[in-house]
């Protein structure tokens, strides 16, 4: 077993006992102290510890570094007189290239001009031992190959909580580094001290192999500061500049999150942008065909199926996540508490709604790739099945008449395409894009389209009679950036909670979707085409020019967090005024959850 030095983990005691020498020690550090702080900062944690996939006796604890640490290690405990050393591994496909904002690259291209890769170090320790519902102080340390020790500050963890004790779970998705996230966290840990864990639905960041978008971009709202108080970003609002720090959440609670379209990378790269890598997925069928008119093998292996259309290896090297699911972690289940959380990988590419020649879309190809479907961007298509029959579909099957569902108190599904939504993403349908090749009479190909069968949509025809029968109550999801919520009438609850970071719009009465109007499918101008109407907020609503409450909040100027109290069975949604910092919070909706 390594027994690491002493001197590493134990606490300095003050030995003085003279007042004048002791008053006389103090002016010198501090004289020291600003010295130090006035040169350019040494090299520190990349990151505070956030903890992940807590049992009922133990809890994982995660944090990186830009080195790999001579030793890594979690001292616990309530004089911090436990030790256990962390694994280390480094994360595979970080990089930054000339869209990223990191270090002294301030603008596009000013020191990258490709992509390169970023070592990134991640540290891992298993706490065991603890108590349920009993927090644990706990730091951690790494050192440094030059024997110099980094330490954070002391926070809590725990095991997962027991049925009936009371939660305070945040609800949240689609940070992205937009503009309001800081904010947005800011005030969540300001009006609650004592939150218990965050569901996350989908779209942590915009590019996910970009490294400096979790841990460092310049502009100081990155994922993990955001999440962990340590972000820095201006918000400008009709000339008023405010600095927001985000919150201290995770190196406290846990976080559980559901793969978006944003946690995806698609063809990989080391000359093309991230950017252009991201919106470059190709579905693993066609990247096998192709594999196969080039290659005498039968099939390629898994790292080339990866590398020629997406794959998800940052996301799942970054967290971890109960083992219950797919084997790539990409949906799992948790009993946390009194909740039953499952968690599903449903989500597709995005593709830009028009029609313009130029357009690798939702509904047609670029024309200059008619001949050539290598470039083929093949539609909307859909990261992993889940259609009736598929393995994730017969998992979800399993799990709803699995005794860890069926005796939870609440049930909770979340995931990130959403079933029902007023934002642009509910349209077209989640099914697999049906292809359409016309040609002229000469064979020429003249138009490659895609249709989306709205009778064929993979959530409303297969997932929610499941989850209608099983007796949901809550759909959590995101995708459009907007706040608003439906209940079906058999009384299971859908909450879109995304207009966090930014808006898209919702898309009701002038303002319509960029959807085709002469394809044989009828593709939702405005409304939510599945069929449910939204729910006015109950408290507070936001009113249009007229004076009409509206049911949604689409703003670029308030962002809005939700949060769930299981000792109620509330769920309650408040909104923040970027254009007025001092304002209060504004509790605008409640429901209940039986």
């Amino acid at each position: 077993m390594f027994n690491p030095p002493p001197e590493i983990f134990e606490n300095p005691r003050d030995s003085y006992r003279n007042p004048w020498i002791f008053g006389v020690l103090i002016i010198v550090v501090i004289f020291i102290f600003i010295i130090m702080y006035s040169l350019e900062s040494p090299v520190q944690l990349l990151t505070d510890p956030f903890l992940q996939a807590p049992t009922e006796n133990s809890v994982q604890v995660v944090w990186f570094t830009e080195f790999p640490g001579k030793g890594n290690f979690v001292v616990y405990g309530e004089n911090l007189n436990q030790v256990i050393e962390a694994n280390t591994t480094k994360l595979s496909r970080t990089r930054e290239d000339q869209d990223s904002r990191v270090g002294k690259q301030t603008e596009k291209g000013l020191i990258y001009q490709q992509p390169i890769m970023r070592d990134i170090w991640r540290h891992e320790a298993k706490v065991i031992g603890l108590t349920p519902n009993i927090s644990v102080p706990y730091r951690i340390i790494s050192q440094k190959e030059n024997g110099e020790n980094m330490r954070s500050k002391i926070f809590t963890l725990a095991a997962k909580p027991t049925p009936d004790r009371p939660l305070k779970i945040l609800l949240t998705s689609d940070h992205q580094l937009k503009p309001m996230s800081s904010a947005n966290l800011q005030k969540v840990t300001e009006n609650f001290d004592k939150l218990d864990a965050i569901f996350f639905a989908g779209d942590l960041v915009n590019i996910p192999d970009r490294a400096s978008e979790w841990f460092d971009d310049n502009r100081g709202n990155a994922f993990f500061s955001n999440l962990q108080g340590r972000a820095n970003y201006e918000l400008e609002k009709n000339g008023t500049k405010t600095i927001y720090k985000g919150g201290e959440l995770i190196q406290n609670i846990p976080l559980f999150p559901a793969i978006g379209n944003h946690e995806v990378m698609g063809i990989f790269s080391m000359k093309t942008s991230l950017n252009y890598q991201f919106s470059q997925p190709y579905p693993r069928d066609a990247a096998s065909d192709l594999y196969r008119q080039n290659s005498t093998n039968i099939a390629p292996d898994i790292a080339w199926l990866k590398n020629n259309s997406f794959n998800t290896d940052t996301y799942q090297e970054i967290f971890t996540l109960p083992q219950n699911g797919s084997e790539e972690k990409n949906y799992y289940a948790v009993t946390f508490g009194d909740v039953r959380l499952v968690v599903l990988y449903i989500t597709n590419i995005w593709r830009v709604p028009h029609l313009r020649d130029n357009a690798r879309g939702k509904y047609r190809e670029r024309k200059k790739d008619f001949d050539n479907p290598a470039e083929w961007g093949y539609g909307q298509h859909i990261f992993e099945p889940i259609n009736q029959g598929s393995e994730q579909y017969n998992w979800l099957e399993k799990e709803l008449a699995s005794e860890e569902f069926k005796q939870a108190k609440y049930k909770v599904v979340m995931f990130h395409h959403p079933p029902h939504s007023l934002g642009e993403n509910i349209a077209p349908a989640y099914t697999n894009p049906v292809q359409f090749i016309d040609r002229d009479e000469n064979g020429n190909i003249t138009m490659i389209r895609y249709e989306y069968p709205q009778q064929n949509d993979y959530i409303i025809r297969d997932v929610l009679p499941l989850l209608e029968n099983a007796g949901i109550q809550l759909v959590f999801y995101g995708h459009s950036h907007l706040w608003n919520r439906f209940v079906s009438p058999s009384g299971m609850h859908f909450l879109e909670t995304s207009n966090v970071g930014n808006s898209y719009g919702a898309y009701v009465g002038d303002k319509k979707r960029n959807v085709p109007l002469d394809y044989q499918e009828k593709y939702a101008e405005i409304g939510n085409p599945n069929g449910l109407e939204p729910i006015i907020p109950t408290i507070v609503p936001l009113l249009d020019e007229k004076g009409r409450p509206q049911p949604y909040i689409a703003s670029n100027d308030i962002t809005v967090f939700s949060i769930f109290e299981t000792e109620t069975g509330t769920v309650s949604s408040y909104y923040f005024d970027t254009r007025k910092p001092n304002s209060e919070v504004v509790k605008f909706d409640e429901f209940q959850l039986f």
